[in-house]
């Protein structure tokens, strides 16, 4: 299972292979997001996508490969909607504001996201440390490059990726699951006070 790839054999060599395996993973989001990994069904699952039982077969073999191969495809969808908000050329602390936004955003779009990768820690415990390890190999690789920098200080670059995306995951349920009662930028912004001046 890598970091980009779902965790399924049998990826798609086509095009259109490549729109039923994305119509099979949106519809497995919307299946566990709504039922939970124990009352969903690989049926569910099809009907929700249009598509033939054998469909399902041809891309999986199971219910927990779905799952699986849908945790790893929700962390891809999330790295991947942050890094078409957060330019290239911007400082680590405006990215982190930025970034965070960004992730607020997504997840109110995708709030089925916290169920499926919360459930996954009990379901798929690789796939849900996985989920976390690669957005957290990125966060120090990111930190890393900005001490070098001299954007912020340098050390301890793993316990502060770690920190920060504690930080995103509870203000993400706070404030695209639970409420949204404040706008992303509003809560981006309070974040990124503090990270900036304690």
């Amino acid at each position: 299972m890598g970091g980009e790839e779902t965790a399924t054999s049998k990826a798609p060599r086509t095009e259109r292979g490549k729109r039923t395996l994305r119509k099979l993973l949106d519809a497995a989001a919307a299946e566990f997001g709504e039922r939970g990994y124990h009352d969903a069904s690989i049926s569910g699952i099809t009907q929700r996508a249009g598509a033939a039982l054998g469909t399902f077969y041809t891309y999986f073999d199971s219910k927990e490969q779905v799952f699986r191969a849908l945790v790893d495809d929700m962390g891809h969808l999330t790295r991947q909607h942050i890094a078409e908000r957060v330019p290239g050329n911007v400082d680590r602390l405006t990215a982190e504001r930025l970034g965070l936004e960004a992730f607020i955003d997504f997840v109110r779009e995708h709030k089925d996201l916290y169920r499926i990768v919360m459930e996954a820690q009990f379901v798929a415990e690789d796939a849900y440390l996985n989920y976390y390890k690669v957005f957290a190999a990125a966060y120090t690789r990111n930190l890393t490059q900005a001490a070098e920098k001299g954007e912020i200080r340098p050390g301890h670059e793993e316990e502060r990726a770690w920190a920060l995306i504690g930080m995103s995951v509870f203000l993400g349920m706070r404030y695209a699951v639970w409420s949204s009662d404040k706008t992303a930028k509003e809560v981006a912004d309070a974040a990124a006070e503090l990270i900036t001046f304690g």
